[in-house]
């Protein structure tokens, strides 16, 4: 008996947990989880998609929700409607500006540089401080300038 209720107290436990995580405040930032993601015109497979993206990592904005559906912008500030597990919460960054940007070994402009990476590149982006912002592109590992990315910062 014991067994049963732990159980069912479990299972009612990850329920609540999984409503709370829908109940999120938007806006926020996201990465995409998937290989392929449909964006779709509205909030339903009915709708048409209006685009397919192939970049898992890829940061975007959540401005809405809507019942296992997510209202995204991407960095090029095209919306659509995309399925909500296909998101993952992991914060990302794409390099955005002019030219190459440059990694460096610290919050300095002076600081080592140890790599350069181009706009467009997609990283993870670990904490931001004082406009920098810690970012890896697979193994090469770096600070870089917060006005350098799109996904850092508030959204």
């Amino acid at each position: 008996m014991f067994t049963r209720l732990f159980i069912l107290f479990l299972l009612l436990a990850g329920i609540t947990g999984t409503a709370r995580a829908q109940e999120r405040e938007t806006p926020y930032w996201a990465t995409i989880r998937a290989s392929v993601l449909n964006m779709r015109v509205g909030p339903s497979a009915d709708y048409k998609i209006d685009w397919v993206y192939r970049r898992p990592g890829l940061p975007v904005k959540v401005v809405r929700l809507m019942e296992g559906w997510r209202l995204i912008e991407d960095p090029d500030g095209t919306r659509g409607w995309v399925v909500a597990r296909l998101l993952s919460p992991d914060r990302g960054a794409i390099v955005i500006g002019d030219g190459m940007a440059d990694l460096r070994a610290s919050d300095s402009e002076d600081a080592e540089l140890k790599w350069r990476v181009e706009p467009g590149v997609v990283g993870v982006l670990g904490d931001c401080d004082e406009g920098w912002c810690e970012f890896a592109v697979g193994e090469r590992f770096g600070l870089i300038s917060e006005t350098r990315l799109w996904g850092a910062g508030e959204p």
